[in-house]
């Protein structure tokens, strides 16, 4: 059976919206490749991904000499790596719409904090693993193809989507 479009859009939704943790690397001024930690804001994926971050930071500076960016995104429902282009703004709106209580944590002035800003990631590509055997499936699959018992563990679908 083929995926479709639609199959391949709807385990990148379940995978963002099981993630608590995205990792965002982007080009450091020395041309390194440098990864972060930040909180996934966004339930759904519908192409783009936004963050609240603190304007000045490494990652805001890195973003405005070099806005192609990775973000890496892990959750129960498997891994996804997403190619896209970042900007950085103040959307108050969007701002408001993002804010909670975790928030609120990383800007000790709280929801008026002038360096708060919006990070927004337009996805390019996505391309992502899903983990259909959990993680004891997953173990006993490994387990079979480390024994020759199979060529290769069969853990799930692999597929790549231009947006």
């Amino acid at each position: 059976m083929t995926d479709t479009q639609a199959d391949h859009r709807a385990a990148i939704s379940d995978i963002v919206h099981g993630a608590r943790t995205a990792l965002l690397t982007t080009v450091s001024d020395d041309g390194n490749l440098h990864a972060r930690p930040l909180a996934v804001q966004d339930k759904a994926f519908n192409g783009t991904l936004r963050f609240l971050v603190q304007d000045g930071s490494e990652k805001v500076e890195d973003i405005a000499r070099n806005p192609h960016v990775n973000v890496a995104i892990e959750s129960q429902g498997g891994y996804l790596s997403i190619a896209g282009t970042a900007t950085v703004t103040r959307d108050e709106s969007v701002i408001d719409e993002l804010w909670s209580p975790f928030a609120e944590a990383w800007f000790p002035q709280g929801r008026q904090d002038p360096t708060i800003r919006l990070l927004t990631v337009e996805g390019d590509s996505v391309e992502y693993w899903t983990q259909d055997t959990g993680p004891v499936g997953s173990l006993v699959q490994t387990l079979k193809a480390a024994l020759g018992k199979q060529s290769q563990p069969d853990t799930g679908h692999h597929g790549t989507v231009e947006l």
